[in-house]
């Protein structure tokens, strides 16, 4: 991967992130077309950090507010018994304790199943399906459910309900965004809602990834066993294109979900699962190289 290259698919990472369209499906299948491989786990997690910075940015006000109160209620400012400590007299604090179970289980998922998510769950086959089910799935659940639910009726089963939505974005092509929001609005959350809900539980869960896989590159690289990783200036460089981009991009799609519905992104994921068959299908893309490589 060269430094052109790394900068278009930072520039693919921040087109589709917060679309509930999948961006680690975009990138190991647009990745797969240019450089003939998957750009790997470490690639794509690295210059998601870009994203979720643009995340933090937007959002500042909420995350320093939510901070303030989830540390000012644990040391006990709201009260020293339990409940009040856990967000009993205030919404803020709660909504940190929910981002934080809603986080739960995509880590110990992660944990558990490390080697099978950058290995055999990378097979663009088991992309494709997931695409087109998901796909199907937010259509269907987004024109039937009401909008009933603000970020202020959150429960902790909800936040669990919501956290097991993004645990199933592991599986490339899910979309992490696309399985938050779909639970989200199975459970009778309005659009913004669901979307704002996916934002904030995103960052810790992916600035996790982010860190570890960092970490693990700098071993590779250090191992001379780096494979597509295409170096630190071309990878951060991408993550600056993914940063600035996606800043733009989350403006633009919470003014959308506010106007329309999810109905034109259900459309394009299906769409997308059938062009990524039928190449699949006559040979331009291998279902199993990345999955193999990894496994090696």
């Amino acid at each position: 991967m060269n430094f052109f290259q790394a900068i278009f698919l930072g520039l693919v990472q921040a087109l589709t992130e917060y679309l509930p369209v999948s961006s680690s499906a975009h990138i190991r299948i647009i990745g797969d077309l240019m450089l003939g491989s998957d750009p790997g786990a470490a690639f794509t997690a690295i210059i998601q950090i870009g994203t979720e910075l643009a995340v933090i940015l937007y959002f500042r006000h909420d995350i320093i507010r939510i901070l303030g109160a989830w540390f000012g209620s644990l040391f006990g400012k709201e009260g020293k018994d339990f409940k009040s400590r856990m967000g009993a007299h205030n919404p803020d604090t709660q909504m940190g304790w929910f981002i934080i179970l809603g986080t739960m289980p995509i880590l110990i998922a992660g944990l558990l199943f490390k080697h099978a998510i950058e290995g055999s769950l990378r097979n663009l086959w088991i992309t494709v399906t997931v695409l087109a089910l998901f796909g199907v799935l937010l259509w269907v659940v987004d024109a039937r459910s009401k909008q009933v639910k603000t970020m202020k009726e959150m429960t902790w089963k909800d936040a669990l309900i919501f956290g097991i939505g993004q645990m199933l974005a592991l599986i490339p092509g899910v979309s992490r965004s696309g399985g938050t929001i779909t639970f989200g609005r199975a459970m009778g959350y309005t659009r913004e809602a669901a979307v704002r809900v996916s934002f904030l539980m995103a960052i810790p869960a992916v600035f996790g990834a982010g860190i570890l896989e960092a970490v693990s590159a700098v071993k590779d690289v250090a191992a001379g066993d780096a494979g597509m990783f295409p170096g630190w200036g071309p990878t951060i460089a991408a993550a600056i294109v993914a940063f600035v981009v996606g800043y733009v991009v989350i403006i633009g799609f919470l003014k959308f979900v506010s106007t329309f519905s999810y109905k034109a992104f259900a459309i394009y994921r299906i769409g997308l699962a059938i062009v990524v068959a039928l190449l699949l299908i006559t040979g331009v893309l291998s279902p199993l190289e990345a999955a193999a490589a990894a496994w090696i």
